[in-house]
């Protein structure tokens, strides 16, 4: 009997064997996988990256390299062909913007609507709940496989001329915004003049004055020391978020045995969860200390009383109720639902 159990252990174990070995085989790995961001480190954005680039190389033996392109070199800078070219394999893995690829997933317009989260505990209602799973599920039909969020934070207004307490204060400003036409519809709702460039060009154009302003999240201000670009105003009104999301191209991710999918799709969850923590790092804490930072540097922090921030949500909520339509009336539903239940 203890003969018998002995040679059927030993055929199982050459069964499971064998078909490792067969997946392996039927599997292929490239020498190197390339990954798109937007910024390098030592942003919470580049930092993502990385992390997962190691974990999956350590994890895998190094079966899985991965090579990092910050500035979305891979696609000369446009940030908003990144997408596009994850699809058609000119990217192998990313960890991207829901801004900029909203122009190929409308969809992800939902995290743009201005207003419609009013706190990181609302952003976290989207993103680990049931929005976050259709969310995914949209990518996935529309060519890429989404693996985890991650935060790029809430977009806050700065300027070179004066403090923004009222839509009025930004009438005929010149605006850096990115290139989505909700931010473009936003900033002229409010009476501003939005000009759309990528981050390589608003430098220079914010040194000369020739545009008077930008929204991005807060950390950026400090890591490229935006007050030595004439932004010497900053408003914290927190009027939309922007979740970053990891994903790897699908004919790569088929390339890969099953046991080794999991390992990049643990690696990109837990760096996606340090990723979060280092993006909110100092916006979280009672005293909020990058604010701080920054009113240290000599530059007037504006934040708004909840009346204040009222007026610029009653000033754009046109551009809510259209691009509702757009994104689709049932999936804002359901983040409004989300939002109201959220936990704080």
């Amino acid at each position: 009997m203890k003969f018998r159990r002995t040679l059927l252990g030993l055929a199982l174990a050459a069964t499971a064997l064998a078909f490792n070995t067969g997946a392996m085989a039927q599997a292929t790995y490239k020498p190197e996988y390339k990954m798109s961001l937007v910024l390098g480190p030592p942003t919470p954005w580049g930092q993502a990256g990385k992390i997962w680039a190691d974990l999956v190389n350590q994890r895998t033996n190094g079966r899985i390299n991965i090579k990092l392109y910050p500035g979305v070199s891979l696609v000369q800078g446009d940030q908003t062909r990144e997408f596009s070219a994850l699809r058609q394999g000119v990217i192998d893995m990313a960890v991207g913007s829901t801004i900029n690829w909203s122009p190929q997933v409308k969809e992800l317009n939902l995290f743009s609507m201005p207003f419609l989260m009013p706190d990181y505990a609302a952003v976290d209602a989207l993103t680990q709940g049931d929005v976050g799973k259709r969310l995914f599920e949209i990518i996935d039909r529309a060519g890429a496989v989404p693996l985890a969020w991650g935060e790029n934070g809430f977009r806050e207004l700065t300027n070179s001329k004066k403090p923004i307490k009222s839509p009025e204060d930004l009438k005929g400003m010149k605006i850096r915004v990115v290139g989505s036409p909700l931010f473009s519809d936003v900033f002229n709702a409010l009476g501003a003049n939005p000009t759309q460039m990528s981050w390589a060009d608003a430098q220079p154009a914010l040194s000369s004055g020739a545009v008077d302003g930008q929204e991005n999240p807060l950390f950026l201000f400090t890591v490229l020391k935006m007050h030595n670009v004439g932004q010497k105003y900053v408003t914290t009104w927190g009027y939309v978020a922007d979740p970053l999301i990891f994903v790897v191209n699908k004919d790569v991710w088929n390339s890969w045995t099953p046991a080794d999918r999991e390992i990049v799709r643990a690696a990109a969850i837990e760096a996606g969860k340090q990723e979060i923590e280092i993006a909110r790092k100092g916006l979280v804490e009672a005293d909020k200390p990058l604010l701080k930072e920054v009113a240290g540097l000599g530059v007037t922090v504006t934040n708004l009383s909840p009346t204040e921030r009222e007026a610029f949500v009653k000033a754009t909520r046109p551009v809510y109720e259209k691009w509702k339509a757009t994104i689709g009336a049932d999936l804002v539903n359901s983040a409004e639902r989300a939002i109201a239940a959220r936990k704080r």
